[in-house]
This record gives C-alpha cells, structure tokens and sequence, in this order.
C-alpha cells in the first residue's frame, strides 16, 4: 500500500487506527471528545458572515419552536446550528429527530455528515449506511443549500449527499475497499457536472490507494475542460491534473495564492495524493503537514490530510515540523 510507503520514512509505530470509537450507547451521543482528540473548530467567518448565520439559526429556531415535531424545522435547526461550528449540539438535535423521525433517512444523512466533521468515523458509517437503506427504490431528490453557491442551483441530492458522505467515511477509515462501493453507487446520482466532479474526484483518489490506475484512467474520461462547473471547481481542476492537462505546482501554486482557504486544502490534499501515487512519498508528506497548519479543519481536504497522519503516526508532531529521525 502507498501509504505504507509514507509511513516507511518514520521510525515509530502507527497508534490504533484514527475514528476507531467505543461502542455506542442507544439512545445517547457521546461528546465529540470520544472521537476527535482535540475541539474541532470551524474557520472564523467575517462579522457580517457571522451575523446572517446567527440570524438565519434565530429563524430556524422560532420555526422549531412553533412546530418542533416537524422534520424539515428539526433538520433546518440542525443544519444552521452547525453552519455556526456548534457540531456537537447539532448532532444531538439530528439525534432528537431520528427518535422522532426513524425512518427520514434525511436525518441521518445529516448526522453522518457531521460526525464526519467531529471525526467519528465509525458512527458516519452506521448512520449513512442506515441513510441509505431507507432510500434504496425510493426517488431521489434535489437536497436543498443551505449555503448556496454563486447561481443559487442546488447541485445534489439526498442520494447523492447520502452515498458521497458514506464514501467519504470509509476512506478517511482506510477502507478503500467499501468506499469504492459508495462511490461508484453515488456516481448513478452525480448527473450534473458539479456533482460528477465532486464524485469522480472521491472515487478516483480511491482507485488509486487501491492500486487500480486503469480504472482510474477510465474514469477520467467522463471528465472534460469545458464542463460548466459552478462551485466545484477545485475537484474539477484536480480531475484535469490527473488527465495531465495541469501539472501539481500549477495546481499548489495557484491554490497557494488564497492563503489557509477551503480551496487550497482540497486542492493540496488531491495534489499530496497525486505525489503518494507517483513514489513521491516526502512531497506528499510535506503537502499533508502543511493543510494542517491551516484553519480549514472542517473542510474535508483538512480531515484527509489529518487522517493520514494520524494514520502514519504522526500526530504527535508539531504542525508543519517533519520529524527528526528519518530514513534516508
């Protein structure tokens, strides 16, 4: 495996694997301390940012207030919650709706999503697993923004949002294996340009920590410059430096530009992997250490690039400080 290779430049031992949580209890949400081994915090928006998050949470608030047996209310109060980087209190309300909701599946796409953000990997499993059970033969629909994008167009849908998360749960475990289910199932629901950017980026990152380069290339080929792309432009780039039509350091260099942004910790994380792909183990270490000296922390270039060290057994390092004791 690549990233055995990574891991072969450290002498010291990989600690149990990262997102590995206690059993559950039912009925119960641990706090995020069970899993993340540090407060995970959001980016500090601007003021005027933060005042429309907190008076967009004041109206999902009075909605619940006035109907709080309601899915939609429980699910808005939840999502605007966490938009303000109160994820634990956000997962507890999703969780107050799956005892009132059992089978909305929306409800624990949402959970998931979040116990993604606090690093609790095993529980995103279980609830997105759960997520799409209940929607398997059922229709898919359009999954509302909570922060739209410049054209205001949704571009997923609960299908997709449910399958694309569970992929993404099982990667950051190091489950290649079922994240390359998930991802080809989310591929069936990715049917505009955004989304299959978004899922072909995911799947082929996947394919390739499987030591599957002809797939890979295959799936490129769904891939091309001139897609119409409205906010996923950084997976789309990625896809196209895959292709070979943009080189890394282009890709870093113009990522580099924006500072510590949510672009530049996706686009780092890809590029890292392209170096872990190619036996360029150092670089793509180097690019890891430096996502995580960001504010991106919930962004999930930033969990990647944190799971893998974590993986390595370098979490114990300071931020942006390759280790002493190396082999040459």
């Amino acid at each position: 495996m690549k990233r055995a290779a990574l891991a072969s430049l450290f002498l010291c031992a990989a600690p149990a694997a990262f997102g590995q949580e206690e059993k559950r209890v039912v009925g119960l949400i641990r706090p995020a301390a069970a899993c993340a081994s540090a407060p995970v915090k959001a980016p500090e928006p601007s003021p005027e940012a933060r005042r429309e998050m907190e008076a967009k949470l004041a109206e999902a608030r009075a909605r619940y207030e006035k109907t709080p047996n309601e899915a939609d209310a429980i699910i808005w109060l939840g999502r605007r919650t966490a938009y303000t980087g109160r994820f634990e209190e956000a997962v507890q309300i999703f969780s107050e709706g799956i005892r009132k909701h059992p089978r909305d599946a929306r409800l624990y796409r949402h959970r998931g999503h979040r116990y993604i953000t606090l690093r609790c990997f095993a529980e995103a499993v279980k609830d997105l697993e759960r997520a799409a059970k209940l929607v398997r033969g059922k229709p898919d629909e359009v999954e509302p923004d909570g922060q739209p994008n410049a054209q205001n167009v949704p571009t997923s849908t609960t299908n997709s949002n449910i399958y694309y998360h569970l992929g993404l749960a099982h990667y950051l475990r190091g489950d290649f294996k079922k994240a390359l289910a998930a991802y080809r199932k989310c591929l069936e629901f990715s049917r505009n340009p955004d989304m299959l950017s978004a899922t072909a980026h995911w799947l082929y990152m996947t394919l390739r920590r499987l030591e599957r380069p002809a797939e890979a290339a295959q799936l490129l080929s769904l891939i091309r410059a001139d897609m119409a792309i409205i906010e996923n432009r950084d997976y789309h780039r990625l896809l196209l430096m895959y292709k070979g039509e943009l080189t890394p350091e282009k890709l870093l260099a113009e990522a580099s530009k924006a500072g510590g942004s949510l672009g530049y910790a996706s686009t780092a994380y890809g590029v890292g992997n392209w170096y872990l792909y190619n036996d360029q183990p150092e670089k793509a270490l180097k690019v890891f250490l430096k996502i995580v000296e960001g504010p991106q922390a919930t962004s999930f270039g930033y969990i990647a690039a944190e799971a893998e060290l974590h993986q390595m057994g370098l979490k114990d390092y300071p931020r942006g400080k390759l280790p002493t004791r190396t082999i040459n």
